[in-house]
This record gives structure tokens, sequence and C-alpha cells, in this order.
């Protein structure tokens, strides 16, 4: 059981070795406001992102059928129930796509330390940016009014000493907004938060420090180190550090892709003789995505979601990867041949993905197929 020690006072507050520049900038409500933009008819409307149906999910949401309690991943037609006169839209991720990476080569004016956290934010260390604008403060403003100008879109920034703050930051004005958090105004920006806001405390954890009487920062801040881990496990170090405003993750530009894959959950649940047509069409659009990647997959992987929400999945590595969208296609549906739940079994949602990237050069050249 964790207790707090008596009479905990004067705690030492913790700084990285040195002090970074890093902004976190967060497109706001990216594909809404891209429809929005692209549609003068939906400006000002309740826009919601996702395909209609009884098995859908919101992929975004305009602030205008946010203020309806509309959210990202919400079911469609709960959504659909919560805000009556939403206009939904399908989601068109090639032309979001093409607008990350118009906002990407706004980023790279000021700095190539760049690492995207999904399509709609990133991480910039500005520590030392191109421009040479004097404050990280700056650059983030002036980031902010280059998206508006050339992209007619908005974003929110968030600027401090590290990654997990600049996050919290961006957050704390949104929409269209610029919060900055100053090294030497750390402590009194976190100790207030619930303990909720930091990342990877969710619900389950949430509630076990409540149990004890946590549940803000400042009183997280009282545990020791080794009570932490010992309740927490590993996740318990890092509790401690980020209680403390500790983060010395660096800003990775360039992540290499570990896996790409796209699925579809069904309007009816189908049996497994019956996911061809699904496979084939979701194994083109595979192929098309996995042609932006530099590095070439070894490994295909099939996803099966049963009617009872059990999670399948069964996969294929070669020597020699898949060279097209057929040969994809030939071993994505020859991997349900090793799904053997029974012909009865229906499925609610089917997946096709590529991992296990690997460089042309480590791979070697293909095989003739005639010598």
């Amino acid at each position: 059981m964790i207790t707090l020690p008596p009479g905990s006072s004067g705690i030492v507050f913790g700084r990285p070795k040195t002090v970074r520049k890093i902004i976190h900038c967060d497109m706001d409500a990216f594909y809404a406001s891209v429809e929005q933009r692209d549609d003068p008819r939906l400006r000002g409307k309740p826009v919601i992102v996702a395909w209609q149906g009884s098995r859908s999910v919101v992929c975004a949401a305009s602030y205008e059928a946010r203020a309806f309690g509309v959210r990202s991943t919400m079911p469609a037609k709960r959504a659909e129930r919560l805000c009556p006169a939403a206009i939904f839209v399908a989601p068109d991720f090639t032309r979001y796509r093409v607008v990350a990476r118009d906002a990407r080569e706004i980023f790279k004016r000021h700095t190539d330390l760049i690492e995207p956290s999904s399509l709609d934010e990133a991480y910039l260390d500005v520590t030392i940016n191109k421009t040479l604008l004097p404050a990280a403060t700056l650059v983030a403003r002036t980031i902010r009014e280059q998206i508006r100008k050339e992209l007619s879109l908005t974003a929110s920034a968030g600027v401090a000493p590290n990654k997990f703050l600049a996050k919290l930051a961006s957050d704390w004005r949104k929409p269209d907004g610029l919060f900055v958090i100053q090294p030497d105004e750390v402590e009194a920006f976190l100790l207030p938060l619930p303990v909720g806001r930091l990342p990877g405390v969710g619900k389950s954890n949430e509630e076990k420090l409540a149990k004890h009487g946590i549940n803000t920062v400042g009183r997280l801040r009282f545990l020791d180190r080794a009570k932490l881990e010992q309740e927490f496990g590993h996740y318990g170090v890092r509790l401690y550090e980020l209680a403390r405003g500790i983060d010395e993750n660096p800003v990775v530009p360039d992540r290499p892709t570990q896996s790409i894959s796209v699925e579809d959950t069904l309007q009816a649940d189908v049996l497994l003789t019956e996911t061809e047509p699904v496979i084939r069409r979701l194994a083109e659009k595979l192929w098309s995505a996995s042609r932006q990647e530099p590095r070439i997959a070894r490994t295909v992987v099939l996803k099966l979601k049963t009617s009872e929400f059990r999670i399948l999945t069964r996969s294929h590595t070669e020597s020699v990867p898949p060279s097209s969208r057929d040969e994809l296609t030939a071993i994505a549906l020859t991997l349900r041949e090793r799904v053997t739940l029974g012909p009865d079994q229906r499925y609610r949602l089917v997946g096709v993905g590529l991992s296990n990237f690997r460089a042309a050069e480590q791979i070697g050249p293909q095989p003739a197929l005639f010598e």
C-alpha cells in the first residue's frame, strides 16, 4: 500500500541537464478543418468526418460538432444522436496526407529536428533554429502564422523545455492557441494538474492512485521513486520523472516505419469465405500506401475480429517480399486458410498490414523468374 511520508515538504524540482526548446504543433480538428476549408458550404457547420453506418467511428469532428459532445473514436451512430444536424463527410486520407506534407515543409524552414507523432501533429526541437529567431515562442508564432496564411488552416502550439510539457501546453489553449511553459514555470504549472493528465495514467492507474488519496501531480510528488516502482513497476520510474517535469526523450526525426496497415469494420458480420472482396480492396489500398515508404516490408499480416470481438492475426514472412499488388493480395488471401474457428464463425472487421521493414540493400535483388 502507498502511504505518504509524514511531514514531507521541500521537494526539490528536477530539471534536465540542458534546457531544450521544444515545440509541439497540433493542427486543429485537422480532417474536419480540411473539409471545411475545401468546401465553403461546410464552414461554420457541425462536420463529422466518418463513414455513416452502424459500425463506423468518428475520425474527426469540427469544433461546431464538438460543442454537442462529439469526439474522435466515438461510434458514428452515437455522434449522430448527439448532433442530429451534423454533416457527415467520408474521410479522404490521401488529401489529408498532402496537407500534412505541406505543413511539414513549413516546419522544415525552421528546423530539421521534426518528429511527427501522427498525421496532424509533430514535435520540433528549435533549441537552435534555422531562421535565427531569438526565442522559441517567436518560432512557434511564426509557424502558426505561416500555416494560417499558406494553408488556410489553424494550428495550436505548445512551447516548453521538453516533449512531455510541450504536448501538455499545446492542448492548453486549443483551438488556434499558443501556450508557453518557461523552465522556471514548470513546477507551478504541473503541481495543480490532475494525475490523469500525465501520459500513461489511464483510468485504471488513475483509480489506483485515487485509492491512496493521490489525485494531483502535487500529491504524486510526495511519493519516492522506490515506492512508485514497487507499485507500478517500470512505469513507476516514468511517473516519478513526469511528476517532476523530467523528460529526456529527444526529438527523433524520421523514425523508421514499423508497420503499415488498413482495416475496415463491416456493416454486417460475414463468414470467412465472404471476406475475399474486402481483402482485395484493402490490399490495393495498402499497396498504394506502401509505395510512399522507401524501405521494403517482408511480412504480410491478416487481421480479423470476430463477432465476439476476439482479434486474430496471421502473418507470413518471405525472404523475398511481395513485389506487386497481386502478390500481396494472394498472400493475404492465403493467410485466411490458417484461420480455423469453423465455417460458421462470423467476422466484423478485416485488416491487412505490412511489417518487418528493411532497406532494399538488406534484402538483396529478387531472383529472376526464368533462368
